[in-house]
């Protein structure tokens, strides 16, 4: 599948096949493309975790309530350090919040290329979550989502409704 194409049929995931684990090369070329992300300075300062143990999921899970999340067999965090991230002197901005969000926008959709679902989540407990995953202090999780193959028979190739290009571009 060509790029625009993967751009154009990802859609959020909430009915995962609980039965069907993603094998652990399609996890790794997945993750590859996040690592590939481009950062602030090059800086990189994330971590990707992929929470796949029972024991783990229980407590990850515990973060976010919605029934359809608790059937991936996956849960992915992408986590960083503000410490690590480039701070702009000028105003002292801190780019921890935009890497970590490039990374997950390559990590899903290179997840979308492999046929494999995903729902970018930010409305999760981040307390309980960093306490679940064991983070330090500095640490933070600015999206989890799940990582399963979706419900055979689930609506999860419906296109979303997206302002006309017009409406969003401009060339001056």
């Amino acid at each position: 599948m060509d790029f625009l194409e993967v751009v154009r049929t990802r859609s959020s995931v909430r009915d995962y096949d609980p039965s069907r684990p993603v094998a652990r090369p399609v996890l790794e070329r997945i993750l590859e493309a996040g690592r590939l992300a481009p950062s602030a300075a090059n800086r990189q300062p994330w971590r990707f975790l992929v929470i796949s143990s029972p024991e783990g999921l229980a407590k990850v899970r515990r973060c976010y309530a919605k029934p359809w999340f608790h059937d991936a067999p996956h849960v992915l965090a992408v986590a960083g350090s503000a410490k690590a991230a480039w701070t702009r002197q000028a105003d002292g901005w801190n780019s921890l919040e935009t890497d970590l969000t490039i990374a997950m926008d390559h990590l899903v959709l290179a997840a979308a290329s492999e046929g494999v679902g995903t729902c970018w989540i930010a409305n999760f407990k981040p307390d309980e979550l960093r306490a679940a995953l064991g983070l330090d202090d500095d640490q933070r999780v600015f999206a989890v989502t799940p990582l399963g193959y979706p419900r055979q028979g689930a609506d999860a190739g419906r296109l979303k409704e997206r302002k006309a290009f017009d409406e969003v571009v401009e060339f001056r």
